[in-house]
C-alpha cells in the first residue's frame, strides 16, 4: 500500500479497478471530507455514516465508469450529492442546517465575553438564515465549506461553469454577511 500513497487520485482509480489496496487508499484520502459534506446536510452522525458509506460502495461498484477526466473528488462528490439528495427525497425534511462544532473551526473560545456573546449572536443568525438561501447557494456552501472541494471541482459536480460557481459562493455569503454583519 505504500506504493500507492504518493499515487495521484487518477491513477489510483485506474488501479482499483482490479485492486482493492489502491481503492483503500482513495477511501482514506476522502473519506473526511464526504463524511463532512454528507454531515452537513443531513445534520445527523448516523445518516451521514450511512450515506458516507453508501457513496464509497457506489464508487468502488462503478469505478470503470470513472474515465480520468476531471478530478476525482469531484466525481465522488457527485456520487455524494446524488445519495445526499436521494435521502432527503425519501425522508422529504425541510429543515434547515445547524453548525456545530464552530468555536474550534474559527479559533476557539474567546476569553472576552463580549466577544463570545457576539461571535455566538453571529453563529446563530447565520445558522438561522442558511435556510433562506436559494438550493444552488446553499448547495455550493455545502461543497466548498464542509466538503473542502475547489471552485473547479464543485463546477463539475454542480455541471455549471466555475464563474457560476464562485458566483454563487460569493451571492451565498454576501447574502449571509448583509442579514447577520450589520
Amino acid at each position: 500500500m505504500n506504493t500507492f500513497a504518493t499515487m495521484e487520485d487518477q491513477d489510483l482509480a485506474r488501479l482499483a479497478r482490479d485492486n482493492h489496496d489502491a481503492f483503500d487508499v482513495l477511501y482514506r484520502r476522502h473519506v473526511t471530507a464526504v463524511y463532512r459534506y454528507c454531515y452537513a446536510r443531513t445534520d445527523n452522525v448516523t445518516d451521514a455514516e450511512d450515506l458516507t458509506a453508501q457513496t464509497f460502495l457506489a464508487a468502488l461498484e462503478n469505478i470503470r465508469r470513472y474515465r480520468g477526466r476531471g478530478n476525482f473528488a469531484a466525481w465522488l462528490f457527485g456520487i455524494a450529492r446524488r445519495k445526499c439528495a436521494d435521502f432527503h427525497r425519501a425522508s422529504y425534511a425541510d429543515r434547515s442546517d445547524p453548525i456545530e462544532d464552530v468555536d474550534d473551526a474559527v479559533g476557539g473560545e474567546s476569553k472576552e465575553p463580549e466577544t463570545q456573546a457576539l461571535l455566538s449572536e453571529m453563529l446563530d443568525c447565520v445558522e438561522r438564515m442558511l435556510a433562506y438561501l436559494s438550493p444552488d447557494r446553499l448547495e455550493a456552501l455545502h461543497l466548498r465549506y464542509w466538503g473542502g472541494l475547489s471552485m473547479r471541482d464543485i463546477a463539475d459536480v454542480m455541471q455549471r461553469g466555475e464563474a457560476a460557481v464562485k458566483m454563487l459562493v460569493s451571492r451565498a455569503i454576501s447574502d449571509l454577511r448583509e442579514r447577520c454583519v450589520s
